[in-house]
């Protein structure tokens, strides 16, 4: 019996999820289809750097070919030990609109990408700033057309959902499966409605206005997340400020982890601190993560009746329909998300228990401890 009502439970969340989510991503207009504007407002783009050779040229290579005028590139080099420095020199004499700034030490009580990015922000004055990662590859009208949008639109702040690009089908799979969590957690198409608490911060494109960053308090406010993006978006909805998001498909591309082992060492950056660094909430999470995403469809297909393996079967079509109507997914990911889960929930117990054990997180080869992190240290 408490497997039965467990599946019909299941059974019409999954069915009223996948529509919800078709019907948000549908609200989300894609920034190709805005209009190039002919004379676009001053902006700063920011990039803060650490140890990026791999991929840093071809990301400037795009950011340096933009169509937009009146802008100026700032990358922050912070504490570099590879080809980083050399690579940036050369873009400097070779590109005019970019401007390197070299980072030697870390503030007490600041994680290096922040301190970064405010670095960044106090070598600029432009009315406009888009805060972008260091492996971000732009369509040359991509950022001329989200200005544009945020000037016509009077947004204060508008992210942008990067197309996401590995050469793993698996890791594929699994970002199709991490994309429905945080898209049903986060709800960007949400993100515009004052009345909605949803909000959106993405590090990959962060688009703000300067009064609106400052009237939030810079990056100083969150000088010790590692959700830097996330709290961005935060606090700029809390303040009231006017926020969107946009798709950047075909626009922002970014190959986020090249791997699966690469992805399961990113997710202990920030799962920790998604669960407000409490190991009570981290496992109420992961037991959320295996209750709703791992476990249904085994145990349904498994251990059911008829009738519930017939629930389990129109799950499984419904998934494989949204992952069709929702590119670039491909229809068998649907088979994936037990996986998937599985691994994202082993992951997130695994960053979490480790964060507490070592007393902190390595990132980007510094160490923060948890005390820093919850603003003791």
């Amino acid at each position: 019996m408490i497997l039965f009502w467990y599946s019909v439970i299941l059974f019409v969340s999954t069915l009223a999820l996948n529509f919800y989510l078709l019907i948000g991503f549908k609200q989300i207009k894609q920034v190709s289809r805005q209009p190039v504007m002919d004379s676009p407002p001053p902006l700063a783009i920011i990039i803060a750097v650490r140890n990026e050779e791999e991929g840093l040229e071809k990301a400037l290579q795009s950011v340096c070919h933009i169509n937009y005028p009146n802008h100026r590139l700032i990358v922050v080099n912070d504490r570099s030990t590879d080809r980083t420095a050399d690579i940036l020199k050369d873009f400097s004499l070779r590109y005019p609109k970019l401007q390197v700034t070299t980072i030697d030490t870390l503030p007490d009580g600041w994680l290096g990408k922040n301190n970064a990015l405010y670095q960044g922000y106090l070598s600029s004055t432009e009315e406009w700033m888009l805060f972008a990662d260091a492996d971000i590859v732009f369509h040359p009208d991509a950022i001329n057309q989200a200005v544009g949008y945020a000037v016509k639109h009077e947004v204060d702040h508008l992210t942008m959902l990067p197309e996401l690009i590995s050469r793993s089908s698996i890791l594929n799979s699994v970002f199709a499966t991490l994309s429905i969590m945080l898209m049903i957690a986060m709800k960007p198409w949400e993100a515009k409605n004052p009345k909605s608490k949803a909000s959106s911060g993405i590090g990959a494109f962060n688009l703000v206005r300067r009064t609106a960053y400052e009237k939030i308090g810079t990056h100083v406010r969150i000088k010790q997340r590692p959700d830097d993006d996330l709290q961005l978006g935060q606090l700029i909805k809390k303040e009231g400020l006017r926020q969107d998001v946009l798709a950047g498909k075909g626009y922002v591309c970014l190959e986020w982890y090249r791997n699966l082992g690469e992805l399961g060492r990113g997710v202990q950056k920030n799962s920790f601190a998604m669960a407000k660094y409490s190991i009570t909430q981290a496992i109420v999470n992961v037991l959320n993560m295996l209750l709703t995403v791992a476990l249904p469809m085994p145990l349904m297909f498994i251990f059911g009746t008829p009738v519930i393996r017939i629930m389990a079967s129109v799950m499984l079509i419904v998934h494989i329909i949204y992952m069709e109507l929702v590119p670039p997914n491909k229809w068998w990911y649907a088979f994936m998300i037990p996986l998937s889960g599985l691994f994202l929930a082993w992951h997130f117990l695994k960053a979490s228990i480790i964060t507490v054990v070592q007393g902190g997180i390595y990132w980007r080869d510094s160490f923060y401890s948890l005390d820093m992190l919850k603003g003791r240290g």
